[in-house]
């Protein structure tokens, strides 16, 4: 058996990465580390949601999630009128809390439940549980179940379906949430958070404009409704997310060479890129059975999973190859451990993915990164 140890930092490369990564890959192994050691910070942390903090510019209630548009500023010639678009560039002022508390959560529940996985410690279980209780059924610290007050734009909306994106960091909570054992009573309560808050996305307006995007935001949309319904067993909404996959997602984004075209014409094409990747990646985990593998699935002229991520792949491995301008913010903090390298990488037999995702960074600390980076705990995923 190979021991990367013995190959040595001057012969780290792609080959022999592979040749690692294919003889030796224990995902709960190269995680266990990691994933105690944050457990062990978060066990008395405790829960913050969205009745901690309220902005005076949301037309919500105290338990309505609220944010702001991220690149929209105020006008220089009309400095108390409604705001205009600088696209790709962030605007600090923004109201961010809400936000911040939803990462927050999603950084916390998953790395316990994947200490839970690992070592079968309720500790961590009971812990986890505290916020899910504290986030979805608690009276008075629950977050109503709906993004009507998200993304907001000051003096245009009160809120937008393009903030339906600002719950992608709940997919990894709903995963973390089926697989810590809690009280059934708490079980119950939580799917019915999420059972609520999927009818809410499938059936208002902002949640079916969001779904019908031509951009990541509809595969964000896709893969939130496919996650949520698998912890709440929705085979209904599977099977329609599943087909959506098949005859919207990828013949309607993914070009002919695997990229996807309406994340190359923004600001930030590479990391948008990356991220609607991911958010595919997402969902194609979610959704594979051993009957239907969406890893393996393809159109027949060849656009699918494996074309996407072999696109993006040597831009991963070497970003000096990146064709176009670099993003203009942002750039030099991507790429890190992104997921779709490593559910490719197990799904497609690709070990030189398995390698690069293994020498990535798995802990970004940039809030901007971790805004776009919604998969961290890989153990609850396969």
């Amino acid at each position: 058996m190979l021991r990367r140890e013995f190959l040595g930092a001057a012969f780290a490369c792609p080959v022999a990465d592979a040749l690692w990564a294919a003889a030796r890959f224990d995902l709960a192994a190269i995680e266990r580390p990691r994933v105690l050691k944050a457990a062990a910070g978060y066990l008395s942390a405790p829960p913050v949601t969205v009745t901690a903090s309220h902005s005076p510019r949301s037309a919500g209630g105290l338990h309505d999630f609220f944010s702001e548009g991220d690149y929209w500023w105020p006008d220089p010639n009309n400095p108390n009128g409604p705001y205009i678009q600088r696209d790709g560039m962030s605007n600090p002022d923004n109201f961010v809390e809400h936000r911040r508390a939803m990462i927050r959560l999603s950084l916390i529940v998953p790395a316990l439940a994947a200490a839970y996985k690992l070592t079968g410690d309720r500790r961590y279980s009971t812990a986890a549980a505290g916020h899910l209780r504290a986030w979805f059924i608690e009276p008075a610290t629950r977050m109503n179940p709906n993004l009507e007050y998200a993304q907001a734009i000051h003096g245009r909306f009160t809120g937008r379906g393009t903030g339906i994106i600002d719950t992608l960091h709940l997919v990894e909570v709903a995963r973390a949430a089926g697989q810590i054992d809690p009280a059934p009573a708490d079980l119950d309560g939580v799917k019915q958070w999420f059972a609520a808050y999927t009818e809410w996305m499938t059936t208002h307006p902002y949640g079916i404009a969001e779904r019908d995007a031509k951009n990541n935001h509809g595969t964000c949309w896709a893969a939130q409704v496919a996650a949520f319904s698998w912890l709440t067993g929705n085979a209904g909404q599977t099977a329609d997310c599943r087909n959506r996959f098949k005859t919207v997602l990828i013949p309607g984004q993914e070009a002919a060479d695997g990229s996807f075209p309406q994340e190359l014409r923004r600001t930030k094409p590479y990391g948008y890129s990356l991220f609607n990747l991911d958010a595919f990646a997402i969902l194609a985990q979610t959704l594979t059975t051993p009957s239907g593998n969406l890893w393996k699935w393809r159109l027949p002229d060849g656009r699918g999973m494996a074309r996407a991520v072999a696109y993006m792949y040597p831009f991963i491995l070497d970003k000096r190859k990146w064709p176009l301008q670099p993003d203009v913010m942002y750039y030099d903090q991507w790429p890190v451990r992104q997921p779709c390298l490593l559910f490719a990488g197990l799904a497609l037999d690709r070990p030189e993915y398995l390698a690069l995702w293994g020498r990535l960074n798995p802990d970004p600390t940039v809030e901007e990164v971790l805004r776009n980076f919604p998969v961290r705990q890989p153990l609850l995923w396969v």
